[in-house]
């Protein structure tokens, strides 16, 4: 899916590319190259890249999709009523203008632009915002980021609907509404500020009927069902392998989108992929640590800040003990966070001081982390040993049982494991079991409650500490750690409602306080991603939260 960092505001960083030559600056290869080998040098650049693409995107359904590879393609084929621009301000996307929003900040009207058509060529209709919000607050759906949409008047009655019957009254009674085929009305529970940047959130993308019903439980899952209305089309899937993507000559706004062909090669080991750009076979790269030190400062070097916080989840309900709080807290001030990044990631991460990332917003005009203070327990072994054998005395036990700590298979996850294990072995005596997945495996895993202990991230979808707090209530889909405290549910479902800024921001700060006094995960950095991008690859947008790169405005130089 899905988090997806830095500043106090919303800050994106674009990349203007530099124009003296690096390592793959005089490659004049097919991608990057000035037209036939040979020919006129003069000749304008072929507008084709091919980029490394980490890992392997899960099913590109709006409702149901969760990865943060999966909203990457799927923001590139296809487009909500607005869409962030360079700068991380929304702009009319399908959206003819921006909305007129009622007098009490609860209802938009949004009239579409003329001609909408998806890439197949059938018309946009405002009916087709109706379908998607109620098809993903449908239970039967199952979709993890229905949440959001419950934002909208009603829609927790569509989730809690029971029978046939309430659900086709609750659908019917939801705030969206098509007024005609190019109008759009939504009605919201409570005023949301940020609610029109929320529109260009994937889960707010249009649906058509006929292609999720066409293709059922593999809609999204290939080329041929991933039908949207973006600057470019997914013309070939090839899995574990390849995503090859074209410009989309029915997007409205065409005239500006240079790409005509994008290819993404799905290549996880980083050794692999630093040879592939080297040699100019690639123009993108993710890097880490030893990586980082030899290319900073070069004109290829690109670093994102993100608001994303990495952690480990804990299972309560699949491990008993993780239901003791000493025994969490152990496991968290066991682990050295600076010696982590020192060893697994390398400069650009920081350690975590507390679950809510540096940069976020705390909706009052003032940086949250700040606002906060430093609230995750510092590294301290002696302590986490006192703290292990009180909760393993408590539990009536000598020794924790041993647990599985699952991670992604690629990027720094083996590393991560690696560390992570010495730590508690060293510090704890606790042997755990390393097991790195498939990405895509990792995620459904924590979704569908299979973990242990999972390394996981999230990245925020909005720049507010509620995409990150609100996660562990009592009963949201992505609480996977079994976790409830009725206090901690008080006071950020209190804050859900709150109008007074300032209240609202002391609640969400008093609900992380308990959170990092439960530990029912823990909080090991928070990521900044560092790249290595062809200076002749120019306008692509790295944005802090939700994608890892925007392609609309990238061209070859």
């Amino acid at each position: 899916m899905k988090i997806r960092k830095w500043l106090a505001t919303t800050v994106i960083l674009t990349v203007v590319g530099a124009t003296a030559a690096g390592c793959t600056g005089g490659n004049t290869g097919t991608n990057t190259g000035t037209g036939t080998e040979g020919g006129d040098k003069s000749a304008a650049p072929k507008q084709e890249i091919t980029l490394n693409f980490r890992t392997e995107p899960g099913a590109m359904d709006v409702s149901k999709s969760t990865q943060v590879a999966a909203f990457t393609v799927m923001n590139a084929v296809s487009e909500g009523l607005y869409r962030l621009n360079k700068d991380g301000k929304a702009e009319p996307g399908l959206a003819k203008d921006m909305p007129k929003i009622s007098a009490d900040g609860k209802t938009y009207t949004i009239q579409l632009k003329d001609n909408l058509v998806y890439s197949d060529g059938q018309p946009v209709k405002a009916e087709d915002f109706v379908y998607s919000y109620q098809r993903t607050l449908d239970p039967s759906t199952k979709a993890l980021y229905a949440f959001m949409v419950a934002w909208v008047k009603g829609g927790a009655d569509v989730q809690k609907a029971k029978t046939p019957e309430e659900l086709e009254a609750a659908k019917k009674a939801l705030g969206v509404k098509a007024l005609d085929d190019k109008t759009v009305e939504i009605t919201l529970e409570r005023p949301i500020p940020f609610f029109t940047e929320q529109l260009s959130f994937l889960q707010f993308f249009p649906q058509r009927k006929d292609i999720v019903e066409k293709y059922g439980d593999k809609n999204g899952g290939d080329a041929d069902s991933a039908i949207g209305t973006g600057p470019f089309k997914l013309a070939q899937w090839d899995h574990e392998q390849q995503l090859v993507l074209v410009k989309n000559d029915k997007y409205w706004d065409k005239d500006k989108v240079k790409l005509e062909k994008i290819t993404l090669n799905i290549v996880k080991d980083e050794n692999t992929g630093l040879n592939l750009f080297q040699t100019g076979a690639t123009q993108l790269q993710n890097i880490t640590r030893e990586s980082i030190n030899q290319w900073e400062g070069k004109p290829e070097f690109v670093l994102q800040p993100e608001l994303s916080s990495w952690y480990i989840k804990l299972s309560q309900d699949n491990v008993p003990a993780f239901k003791n709080k000493k025994v969490r807290q152990a496991l968290a001030l066991s682990i050295d966070s600076k010696a982590f990044i020192e060893t697994v990631t390398g400069k650009g991460p920081v350690p975590a001081t507390g679950f809510v990332p540096n940069g976020t917003s705390d909706g009052n005009g003032a940086e949250f982390r700040k606002k906060a203070g430093d609230l995750r327990p510092k590294y301290d072994p002696a302590k986490a040993k006192q703290l292990l054998q009180e909760g393993l005395k408590e539990l009536g036990v000598t020794q924790l049982p041993k647990f599985k700590l699952q991670a992604d298979d690629n990027g720094v996850g083996p590393k991560s494991v690696e560390f992570i294990l010495a730590q508690w072995k060293q510090n704890l005596g606790i042997d755990a079991i390393g097991e790195p997945v498939p990405h895509k495996l990792r995620v459904d895993n924590e979704n569908n409650h299979k973990h242990e202990a999972s390394l996981s991230g999230w990245s925020a979808d909005y720049n507010d500490p509620m995409t990150f707090l609100e996660m562990f209530v009592t009963g949201n889909e992505f609480n996977d750690a079994g976790w409830s405290n009725a206090e901690y549910d008080k006071l950020i479902k209190g804050a859900q409602v709150e109008m007074d800024k300032a209240k609202r921001s002391q609640l969400m700060v008093d609900g992380e306080k308990i959170l990092m006094e439960e530990m029912p995960l823990i909080p090991n950095y928070f990521r900044s991603l560092s790249w290595l991008k062809d200076p002749k690859l120019q306008g692509v947008v790295f944005p802090p939260y939700a994608l890892e790169y925007e392609l609309k405005w990238a061209y070859v130089k």
